[in-house]
């Protein structure tokens, strides 16, 4: 086992330790390797460059229209209790001369979903890695979550949402592209095809 991972695990073995538990009974025994490697997954996105995974799915295009992805579920850690951050995201782009793989963009929300985070903070990479990367005219981004921070403890306010936005260029700017993209992102779902 790497130095790093052992660390872990033993950092893992202490808290259960500090909590009043037996680290070493039957239904604990495997739960530090568990725990670094959910870890691991959750905080993959401090290994990957969202610059890069957009760059490479860029595609010359006349299009000059509102591209947006909404409804991509994430799940990320509150920077401050490491407690769920459980959300959807809403992105927005107006292509000029140059469109992403929309795969692309769900892939960047993970990436800064996986990462300790606060949802003000993630809506504005977000917004920032796109502009940055591939240049459009303008970019909205809108998170809604649900912070187990404080559903789980401190003013246990059960299913409440928190929602944050970040603007770039035209949805900014512009009143009735703002307007655009809201009645999108609001419009009711219809059946799957």
């Amino acid at each position: 086992m790497h130095d790093k991972a052992k660390r872990f695990e033993e950092a893992v073995a202490t808290i259960l330790e500090l909590i009043g538990e037996d680290p070493k009974r039957e239904g604990l025994a495997k739960t530090p390797q568990r725990v670094r490697k959910a870890f691991e997954h959750m905080c993959e996105g401090y290994a990957m460059d969202p610059k890069k995974v957009l760059g490479d799915a860029l595609f010359e295009s006349s299009n000059d229209e509102m591209v947006l992805v909404r409804d991509i579920e994430f799940y990320s850690m509150c920077e401050h209790h490491m407690l769920p951050i459980i959300g959807r995201a809403h992105v927005a782009y107006i292509p000029d001369g140059r469109v992403v793989g929309l795969s692309k963009i769900p892939r960047m929300v993970n990436i800064f979903a996986r990462r300790l985070q606060i949802q003000e903070q993630m809506t504005e990479q977000i917004a920032d890695a796109i502009i940055e990367t591939i240049r459009p005219k303008g970019v909205a981004v809108v998170l809604e979550a649900r912070h187990m921070c404080m559903e789980m403890r401190g003013v246990e306010k059960i299913n409440s949402t928190t929602v944050s936005s970040a603007l770039r260029g035209l949805f900014k700017r512009d009143a009735k592209t703002r307007e655009e993209f809201m009645s999108m992102v609001n419009a009711p779902l219809r059946p799957r095809y």
